[in-house]
């Protein structure tokens, strides 16, 4: 059984190719069980979770992302958050590889931002706000000037402006035009891309901010408490989701903007299936303004797991 550690999946990994492996996971479709979620007692500390993503396409691949949350891990120094991926062989069953589960997670994600960009961003889009500065953000900005090779020019707000300087001129070493940004509202109102990876529970975009053909990018709000852009967003965009499953249980940008009548869960123009199989054809002009929120599907992982294999064992 191989092990593939987050150094060996950086290396393999190409931007491109991982967002045409989830392109075609999509088209083609898999089986994937609503993930399973448990709540582990941790004696003297908080809770924990323990997180099972199961998916597989039949004589094709099968896998299972285990990840867990342990609060507590802080206290030690240790990230809170763990994952690993066991990839397995579709005939047998035999384990084939064991993958870092944190590093898959954060590329795939990046990648199912890339891969909606090809189809509802802007071609001729140069500019990029990228609305947090964590470990996701040079994945997003990667992914994203990989799908729009016109993009010129990338702009990084975060709460803490140190941070953001810190993430543009980490980039700019390696010869991506980066740049702090100070003002947010400033920086959207210039954006052609805006894409968002926080853990914000009160909107930071505004839709009174997005101009003409801008796309915003969703990716932070993972749980309905959670939000990154205002009903107001929600309701000048033409929305699309990785999933409807999901971002309609887990999504709180279209969660909490349903549950207040901004819009209704109808209002959903697509998810990645539909355009991925042409059901949906995307943008549709210059001037629309453009919305993918997305919260992880584990056929993400099992694309992503896969490609990661096939490039090491060749």
């Amino acid at each position: 059984m191989l092990h593939i550690d987050a150094a060996e999946l950086d290396r393999v990994f190409d931007e491109t190719a991982l967002a045409d492996s989830l392109g075609v996971m999509f088209r083609d479709g898999c089986e994937q069980p609503v993930r399973h979620h448990h709540s582990m007692t941790v004696p003297g500390e908080p809770d924990a979770t323990l997180l099972l993503m199961p998916a597989w396409q039949p004589g094709e691949s099968v896998g299972i992302k285990v990840a867990s949350v342990f609060p507590g891990a802080n206290s030690r120094g240790l990230p809170a958050v763990q994952a690993s991926y066991l990839l397995l062989d579709p005939h047998t069953g035999a384990p084939l590889a064991l993958l870092d589960g944190a590093r898959l997670t954060v590329r795939r994600t990046a990648a199912a931002s890339a891969l909606a960009a090809r189809y509802l961003a802007r071609q001729d889009a140069s500019h990029l706000v990228m609305v947090g500065a964590g470990a996701l953000s040079p994945c997003l900005i990667r992914a994203h000037m990989a799908a729009r090779p016109s993009l010129t020019r990338v702009s990084i707000w975060n709460h803490n402006v140190d941070k953001a300087e810190a993430r543009a001129r980490a980039l700019r070493d390696d010869g991506i035009a980066a740049e702090a940004a100070p003002d947010l509202e400033t920086a959207v109102r210039q954006a052609d891309i805006i894409s968002c990876a926080t853990l914000s529970r009160a909107p930071l975009v505004l839709g009174d901010w997005l101009k003409p053909g801008a796309h915003l990018d969703l990716v932070g709000a993972f749980t309905p408490q959670m939000r990154e852009s205002d009903d107001r967003a929600m309701q000048r965009c033409t929305v699309f989701v990785d999933t409807r499953a999901g971002a309609t249980k887990e999504g709180g940008d279209i969660v909490q903007a349903v549950d207040s009548g901004a819009i209704s869960y109808d209002d959903i123009a697509a998810d990645l299936y539909d355009l991925t199989r042409s059901v949906h054809p995307g943008r549709t002009s210059a001037q629309e303004i453009t919305a993918f929120k997305s919260v992880g599907a584990a056929l993400e992982d099992l694309a992503a797991a896969r490609l990661a294999y096939e490039r090491v064992s060749s």
